[in-house]
């Protein structure tokens, strides 16, 4: 797997859909994030966001993609257990986008994202902020994900939505050779996102669509179309251009069935009673000599 090149997505983030977007996003993370408790979070990619900010995890990491290749995972900052959150976005030295300045406090390691570095059963919570639909093999990824979550783990997954005004858009876009969104995108339909989850044994525990405003570049033109948020969530959910998922790791025990279990039940001693109503006080207390 190797992630495929984002040049122009922090440039997107800064346009008008782009800051209409990573505010929808953040709200939504600091809701759904705020409730989960355990010992270990992590966050893979766009460090535009940090949506861990309301989570209170004594550990909290980033994992930013690495090329393939044979480079070792490297561990790039690393922060205090008892670091205090103060979150604050400043812009970028290239003046592209705004980045969370909390994540610098964090421990950011750098790995792919279909082989993390991270023991089996060991993380409480992981944020897939729009990655499955920029890696070429997303699937490896959610499985990587499986494997490091802890049984009754949580996985929270964002991403564009194609049943969209805005996936229509980007689909004549590519047509006409001038997309919408952030090149190298492949939009994963919500009901293929649910299928893989639940091949996994993921259950869906919330899911959320929003942004119902049209495909526009302009802010005021956005701003003007500020009524179809209220009449999208009641009238057409379904059709927000972003979707979010937080789902459960469930773990379920193993119970023997059939002929199987009949064998083993079979091979059980049978208990015998000690005395029945016929057995006679001489005979019982034959059986104590013997035992004695």
């Amino acid at each position: 797997m190797s992630e495929r090149p984002i040049i122009d997505w922090p440039v997107w983030l800064v346009s008008p859909p782009g800051r209409y977007a990573l505010a929808w996003e953040q709200a939504l993370f600091d809701q759904w994030v705020g409730d989960l408790f355990g010992y270990h979070a992590l966050q893979l990619g766009r460090p535009e966001l940090d949506t861990l900010r309301e989570n209170r995890m004594p550990y909290r990491g980033l994992v930013l993609p690495a090329a393939r290749g044979p480079e070792a995972p490297t561990l790039m900052t690393k922060a205090a257990s008892d670091t205090t959150d103060t979150t604050t976005c400043a812009p970028a030295t290239d003046g592209s986008a705004p980045v969370a300045s909390e994540l610098v406090a964090r421990d950011i390691l750098v790995s792919r994202f279909d082989e993390l570095p991270i023991a089996t059963a060991s993380t409480d919570l992981v944020v897939l902020p729009h990655v499955l639909e920029f890696a070429e093999n997303p699937h490896d990824i959610l499985r990587e994900v499986e494997r490091i979550l802890v049984p009754e783990g949580q996985v929270i997954i964002t991403g564009f939505n194609n049943l969209s005004l805005w996936g229509a858009r980007e689909e004549l876009g590519r047509l006409a050779g001038a997309p919408f969104l952030p090149p190298g995108a492949d939009l994963i339909a919500f009901t293929r996102l649910k299928d893989w989850l639940k091949l996994l044994s993921f259950d869906i525990d919330r899911g959320r669509f929003g942004c119902y405003r049209p495909p526009l570049r302009g802010d005021h033109w956005l701003q003007r179309f500020e009524f179809m948020e209220s009449a999208g969530d009641r009238w057409w959910p379904i059709f927000g251009a972003l979707y979010g998922v937080r789902a459960v790791k469930r773990v379920r025990g193993m119970r023997l069935v059939g002929k199987v279990r009949k064998r083993i039940l079979a091979l059980q001693p049978a208990a015998a009673p000690v005395a029945t109503p016929n057995t006679t006080h001489r005979q019982m207390a034959e059986a104590t000599e013997v035992s004695d």
